[in-house]
């Protein structure tokens, strides 16, 4: 006589004990925070350190007796490696992704560094610079890989965390210039160094983190992941989104460079006091950016986009004709709205070319540096030639280019 074991079964000939139980779906992902605070930091020290060769061109100029051709020509050395680098370097590392090269970019850093501390002339100057804006090349896309890769899917909020730790080393970077650089010379440059080693330090510990993720996820390769769109559309949305980057860092580089210089010429104020003010847009800038990814990843990257650059216009038009109380008012509503447009733009751009985050990365931050410092050229040519209120007044109209934002694609995936 033979027993046969009988099981209950689901609506579907399923046994029940075989349906999968809702408490065994996969936990959602969090972001790793302690990874994007580590790469926050490090993009800190990073910007800080770009930031001291513009704060010690007041030094330079008296210690070397530059010309300001000369001075624009440090400049310019600094922004060609350090945009131009960038979409190459994301390139060879979309291929093939190289964890410790992050910490290697920082020791280049480090090595400009010590030479702007010990430059017996102009030519060694210029290789400082050189060095500190190949070590920018090489951080930048790789380490907005990484923060996209720690984002637990929060992409934009990874990319704000990224990006604020960069605002508040721009920030900071002349403060520190003006309390131990301007008082004790040039080579307390080299104190410095102790913050690059420290980032460093952050970075051999992110690229171990990076290195055994990378294997656990991606022993072999995944399938491509398409884009969203036909490759038309998407080279079209990507020069929507580079005319977007001309606006923004084009009009930033014109307020930023110029700010104090406008303060104390129309309010006659002190350059102490114009460098507060200064701070108080920087603040909010980076305030801004801390806002601009979590709300992108709630509301769309889109609508970030349209009020970030186009939402900015009216404050800007209103900026040349206000007092100083107002004046003050509309650049910190500047700052907090119009810093949030980047980490938007790039979420944005990575979605629409997924698998190519490091050449994405790197061809915004490359654009974005250029503009910068082709604005603050460009513009600071035109102050020469009439006068910086008449620049404000004409930079106003940079943000109605936002309008192109209407091109942009409609829907892209927020995987």
């Amino acid at each position: 006589m033979t027993t046969s074991a009988t099981a209950t079964l689901g609506s579907n000939g399923t046994p029940i004990d075989a349906v999968p139980s809702p408490a065994a779906s996969p936990a959602k992902p969090k972001p790793a925070f302690g990874i994007l605070g580590a790469i926050s930091s490090a993009h800190m020290v990073n910007d800080m350190m770009q930031s001291l060769i513009l704060a010690m061109y007041p030094i330079l100029k008296g210690e070397f007796s530059l010309s300001f051709a000369q001075i624009g020509l440090i400049t310019l050395t600094y922004q060609l490696t350090a945009s131009l680098l960038q979409p190459l370097v994301g390139l060879v590392t979309d291929r093939r992704p190289q964890p410790y090269s992050l910490p290697l970019g920082m020791l280049s850093t480090l090595v400009g560094l010590m030479l702007l501390a010990v430059a017996p002339n102009f030519s060694v100057l210029l290789l400082a610079a050189a060095f500190i804006g190949i070590g920018s090349s090489i951080f930048h896309p790789e380490s907005s890989r990484i923060a996209r890769l720690a984002s637990g899917g929060q992409h934009g909020f990874a990319q704000s965390v990224f990006q604020v730790g960069g605002n508040m080393g721009t920030a900071i970077g002349p403060l520190l210039a003006a309390a131990v650089i301007v008082p004790f010379g040039q080579g307390s440059v080299a104190w410095f160094g102790l913050a690059v080693l420290l980032g460093i330090g952050l970075l051999l510990q992110v690229s171990r983190w990076y290195a055994a993720h990378h294997i656990a996820v991606g022993g072999s390769k995944k399938a491509a992941v398409g884009s969203p769109y036909p490759r038309k559309v998407v080279i079209g949305a990507i020069a929507v989104l580079l005319v977007l980057i001309f606006s923004k860092y084009f009009y930033v580089a014109g307020l930023s460079s110029f700010y104090t210089f406008y303060l104390m010429e129309r309010f006659g104020l002190t350059v102490q006091s114009a460098q507060l003010h200064l701070f108080f847009f920087l603040f909010a800038s980076a305030v801004g950016t801390v806002l601009g990814g979590p709300i992108g990843d709630r509301i769309g990257r889109k609508p970030v986009i349209w009020v970030s650059i186009l939402g900015v216009a009216p404050f800007a038009l209103l900026l040349p004709h206000a007092n100083l109380f107002w004046t003050t008012a509309l650049t910190i509503v500047i700052g907090l709205v119009l810093s949030s447009a980047f980490s938007a733009i790039l979420v944005y751009a990575q979605e629409l070319m997924p698998g190519k985050v490091g050449m994405v990365s790197g061809l915004f931050f490359g654009f974005a540096f250029g503009m910068g410092g082709l604005g603050a050229a460009v513009l600071g040519l035109f102050a020469d030639w009439t006068s910086i209120a008449f620049v404000y007044q004409t930079i106003a109209y940079l943000p109605l280019l936002g309008l192109v934002a209407a091109l942009l694609p409609k829907g892209v995936r927020r995987a």
